[in-house]
């Protein structure tokens, strides 16, 4: 892969040359990701991207080309151009595992390393999380709404082809089954389906021909779609050419209710009775949901969820929390803008649960109420807690790598853990409390 070092603002590298000119470029520092609130009736988020994101970090490196072009252009001086020549991210992180849900406040991401080497990072962690958890937390909701229907990745189209690729990995974490997108097959090991669209029927001199020729290219166990002219007609067709073990019909437009009705029936009445029904066109989470009395077998979901169905980013942001202070201590800082007052203080992320094992609190526990605390210091456990910071780097080396399948299994276990309110569709409140404590949690 190529480098990453130039997916950045240009104020990341205005502030490094400053900072490293003051001293305070080298002085330790600790930037927290989190989102103040969620995407407006959103019930929770969900943590995606964690795995790309460590992958840009580790390509995240200045070549000569870079460095000639940034002094060229007045961006940064000689210098800390010599400084980023030798840039190696060497600090720490912690994160939620990805796959697990967060809340607003929740500190999803803990960078800990000179305020140089973490300001660098904060525009590509925000772009890859923010796009990441927006698409994963879109596609949990549709997952929820599909129950054990499965839901196909078909956006590709509708997005950047990079956001794209993107795009089907937070998804399939999510939930989705299948992706359309090829690049993210092969990438991401993730399923790919696909089999025609109304182009190909209209290029062949008839409905007919069109499905005779991709039977014989694909077999009985494709999906042919139905929608081109008449359905009935086209329902007929198919069953004629490819018999009672057509693997699937796909409908595309008008009421898919009353169409995915009217064609389960004439399947079950030309005795096509294991064919299935799959219906795409403009799908969201309400849609999905408007269709679970109807007798379909499968959604392919475009446009709603490579752009988060309506929130197309989780309103992380990455910021300051604390810095090294004077005899080794750490002093806690935070914004007083108004609207945008911060929790100083590095913390440890716990999530409290009741005795039959359902979430009902996520507790945030800081040192910050001194002015100078000693850091680094994770608070003793009891039964009620898990904690949910784990560690993604040390050092610089990658420590946190897992496979996709891990975090796909842990979306599914934690989404169950979570108190019946979180569930629902309708816009509403977070589905926790977030409670900020300088006490351990089990004090």
């Amino acid at each position: 892969m190529s480098s990453t070092a130039l997916l950045t603002d240009r104020y990341e590298l205005t502030m490094v040359q400053a900072a490293l000119r003051s001293g305070a470029g080298h002085r330790r520092a600790v930037f927290e990701v989190f989102a103040r609130r969620l995407p407006k009736g959103r019930r929770y988020g969900v943590v995606a991207g964690t795995a790309r994101l460590l992958d840009a970090i580790a390509d995240f490196r200045f070549d000569g080309d870079d460095l000639e072009w940034l002094v060229a252009e007045g961006i940064v001086d000689e210098p800390t151009a010599r400084w980023l020549a030798n840039f190696r991210f060497t600090g720490n992180i912690d994160g939620y595992a990805e796959g697990d849900v967060f809340f607003p406040g929740s500190p999803i991401l803990v960078v800990e390393s000179s305020f140089a080497e973490a300001v660098l990072l904060e525009t590509l962690v925000l772009s890859i999380l923010n796009h990441d958890c927006a698409v994963a937390a879109a596609a949990s909701r549709m997952t929820l709404a599909a129950g054990d229907r499965p839901c196909l990745e078909m956006g590709g189209r509708r997005t950047h082809e990079h956001a794209a690729v993107a795009a089907a990995r937070a998804a399939y974490l999510a939930g989705f089954a299948a992706t359309s997108n090829l690049e993210a097959g092969r990438r991401y090991g993730i399923p790919t389906v696909g089999t025609s669209a109304h182009a190909f029927t209209l290029v062949h001199d008839s409905e007919e021909a069109a499905f005779r020729a991709q039977l014989t290219a694909l077999g009985t166990a494709t999906t042919l779609l139905v929608d081109t002219y008449d359905v009935p007609t086209a329902v007929r067709t198919a069953i004629r050419l490819a018999g009672a073990e057509l693997g699937a019909v796909r409908i595309d437009s008008g009421d898919l209710v009353t169409e995915a009705r009217a064609v389960r029936a004439q399947l079950d009445e030309l005795g096509a009775t294991k064919t299935r029904i799959i219906v795409t066109g403009d799908l969201d989470e309400y849609a999905i949901a408007a269709l679970s009395a109807a007798p379909v077998d499968g959604y392919g979901v475009g446009t709603a969820v490579v752009t988060g169905s309506g929130a197309p980013t989780a309103n992380l942001v990455y910021k300051l929390v604390a810095r090294a202070g004077e005899s080794g201590c750490w002093r806690a800082v935070q914004k007083a803008s108004p609207g945008k007052i911060g929790h100083g203080g590095r913390k440890w992320a716990f999530r409290r649960f009741d005795r039959r094992g359902i979430a009902e609190a996520e507790v945030i526990w800081s040192e910050a109420a001194p002015d100078h605390y000693r850091g680094g210091e994770r608070p003793p456990l009891d039964d009620a807690h898990r904690p949910l910071l784990v560690p993604l780097i040390r050092d610089g080396e990658i420590v946190g790598r897992e496979p996709l399948d891990a975090a796909r299994r842990r979306h599914r276990e934690v989404r169950n853990t979570l108190p019946p309110a979180a569930l629902h569709l309708q816009p509403g409140d977070p589905a926790l409390p977030t409670v900020f404590a300088h006490e351990p949690p089990n004090r």
